[in-house]
């Protein structure tokens, strides 16, 4: 009994609802973190040809800038998380801790998704240490993970990483103490749930799964 217990216990602590307000303009899950020491510049203006009406999601996370592995911009809400379903996850190349078994989880993620991934899902792993961590750096690391299009590992500059780190609640001073949660969204329907990302593959997909059905 103790071992199904104990199961039961993980699984309901690795799976925690986001609250609805997070995209409403009440910063409850990055108010819980250290706040990046730099903010000028980090809520970029829009481009020109944008829409002067944002959404809500869109005011909350900004349109900062970033960089994929392949060295394209990529700006924060619109390229990144605007009308996706996005399975999130933070790391370093350099970490040999929980960082490869996170990305294992990830790569597993995208087994299971298939055809669907860069569809009806996306990967995104954000380094928490943009500046060593190149383009070049990430298109290396994502070719032991055999990632595949629609697994985007993003950097930049170090404030802009920082800045999109912090509105998902997962900026950290040091990139040693880098969160182990996945977080898993579904940016139209306003669905957001939070995953221990070093729980077992076929939990992490079921939770996946969910927020691409909207449960």
């Amino acid at each position: 009994m103790m071992p199904k217990l104990l199961s039961a216990i993980m699984l309901f602590v690795a799976v925690v609802f986001l609250s609805t307000t997070w995209i409403h303009g009440q910063d409850q899950t990055a108010g819980q973190k250290p706040k990046p020491p730099v903010r000028a510049a980090l809520e970029q203006a829009q481009p020109a040809a944008a829409t002067s009406v944002k959404s809500a999601a869109e005011k909350y996370f900004s349109d900062v800038e970033l960089l994929n592995q392949d060295g394209q911009k990529m700006r924060f809400y619109s390229d990144v998380l605007k009308n996706k379903v996005v399975i999130i996850n933070t790391f370093f190349t350099t970490c040999t801790s929980v960082c490869p078994p996170m990305n294992r989880n990830m790569e597993k993620m995208q087994e299971a998704l298939g055809d669907r991934l860069g569809k009806e899902a996306f990967l995104v792993s954000i380094s928490v240490d943009p500046e060593t961590d190149t383009p070049p750096r990430l298109k290396e690391y994502s070719r032991r993970f055999h990632a595949r299009e629609g697994w985007i590992f993003l950097t930049g500059k170090k404030e802009n990483v920082d800045w999109a780190l912090y509105k998902l609640g997962q900026y950290v001073e040091a990139r040693d103490d880098h969160s182990t949660i996945i977080i898993i969204g579904n940016e139209p329907k306003g669905l957001w749930k939070k995953a221990f990302g070093l729980a077992k593959p076929d939990e992490l997909v079921k939770i996946v799964e969910d927020v691409i059905n909207d449960r």
